[in-house]
């Protein structure tokens, strides 16, 4: 087939946030506005929102409402970032929609993103297929994230942590803001994972935008197949949401069984042998904040227990406080990375754990090989974390050997808008 929009995708990777909403807006206007056509439901914060709008999706489907789903980053190809009721878009819907945002680009001058070309594209599709609603993770921040130009009456906000301080600021009460800014007017926000010391801030930002605020109590005894109290936590919020959209259409026991085949693939995901031996555990805690809860589940689920952990990380994340969380539940490290630019060097962090006296195992870059002989030389199940984009690439190696990871079977590797060029072959 013609993939000509996916390489007009492609070509548009180097290229970052543009600012401000204005060429959205233009592009929008053009395509006589898309994201009018669906209700839309908007998950924003620093870590969780994933899961969330992937649970919260699970139960909207399992009530007979046709639910969309948008999320980022993709693990393994860009496809799986749009869903209908859990299908990812065909290779030819997302081509054909793109070469579409590509034209209008070009005819009227508009120079967009790679995370803009791709909300446009997913627009256009859940607006075609009329979707019931739409469920929106935000990209980076809400306040300028290119999926706000979808106004929604309800926000769900997971957590706030330190994160993207250069873009959204330099303490948490300036990133809750800008995290808030997705908020129409009049719209009701679900919080949770808020601290509360912003407790206060939440709920005065809220009243500045005739916005109702709610903070969702944790349902203890929701079973997700996601380890981990803080998946709880989100699978309250998405439940909670749930209720509010479908009203006296809600039906718990539909939504129960459906979070509890909600697998969020890749994070605090066990996979295990068919004779049911745990083999590998993914998570894609990918700073200070998940991975502090990645540090606190483990100490629950293995609390005698070190765990040889496969690792690597972006330039651009706070190493020292990683390492300092991880270390005290590691035996042995095993460094690696992908094809991605923005990956930290394996000597970097090699020579940063043999300073802490860490005991550094088998390094190299991230391939079915490395894979392969961590596992010969491991006693137990091996923790691969540092990354989503690294969980992505080890899915891709592993996706044929294990049920769980069928959903990626047959799809390429494709590139992500935030680092470069990835090699798309298994190595």
């Amino acid at each position: 087939m013609n993939c000509a929009g996916l390489k007009y995708l492609q070509a548009l990777a180097p290229f970052g946030m543009t600012g401000d909403l204005k060429n959205m807006e233009r592009l929008l206007d053009v395509f006589e506005h898309p994201e009018r056509k669906f209700q839309t439901i908007h998950v924003v914060g620093t870590d969780g929102k994933g899961s969330t709008a992937f649970y919260l999706s699970r139960i909207l489907s399992a009530h007979g409402i046709s639910a969309g789903l948008y999320t980022s980053p993709h693990l393994v190809n860009v496809r799986e970032r749009i869903r209908l009721d859990n299908a990812p878009i065909s290779e030819e819907d997302l081509n054909r929609l793109l070469l579409q945002v590509r034209d209008v680009a070009e005819q009227t001058q508009t120079r967009i993103s790679f995370f803009e070309a791709l909300t446009l594209a997913c627009f256009l599709y859940f607006a075609e297929k009329n979707v019931g609603v739409a469920v929106i993770e935000a990209g980076l921040g809400g306040r300028l994230d290119s999926t706000r130009t979808a106004c929604g009456k309800r926000a769900v906000l997971t957590s706030i942590g330190m994160e993207h301080t250069e873009i959204l600021g330099n303490t948490e009460r300036e990133i809750l803001h800008e995290k808030m800014g997705i908020l129409s007017a009049g719209a009701t926000l679900f919080a949770g994972g808020i601290s509360p010391e912003l407790v206060r801030d939440t709920e005065n930002f809220s009243k500045s935008l005739s916005a109702k605020v709610v903070f969702p109590p944790v349902v203890e005894d929701l079973e997700v197949p996601n380890v981990g109290h803080h998946y709880a936590e989100n699978a309250s919020l998405s439940l909670a949401v749930a209720c509010d959209f479908l009203g006296i259409a809600f039906d718990e026991e539909k939504a129960r069984d459906a979070l509890r085949h909600a697998l969020w693939v890749g994070r605090m995901q066990k996979l295990r042998t068919p004779e049911g031996k745990l083999r590998w555990i993914l998570d894609g805690a990918h700073n200070p904040h998940a991975v502090k809860r990645l540090a606190e589940t483990l100490e629950l689920e293995f609390p005698k227990q070190k765990l040889a952990c496969v690792f690597g990380a972006l330039r651009d994340k706070d190493l020292n406080e990683m390492l300092n969380l991880l270390a005290p539940h590691i035996s042995v490290w095993h460094v690696t990375r992908t094809p991605y630019e923005r990956f930290r060097e394996v000597g970097d962090i090699s020579s940063e754990l043999q300073t802490r006296g860490c005991q550094v195992g088998y390094s190299g870059e991230m391939s079915r090989p490395f894979l392969d002989k961590v596992q010969e030389i491991s006693d137990g199940p091996v923790l691969i974390t540092g990354s989503l984009y690294m969980i992505g690439s080890a899915i891709y190696q592993l996706r044929d050997d294990f049920e769980d990871l069928s959903f990626f079977r047959g799809m390429e590797l494709t590139e992500s808008e935030t680092h470069g060029k990835q090699k798309t072959k298994a190595l």
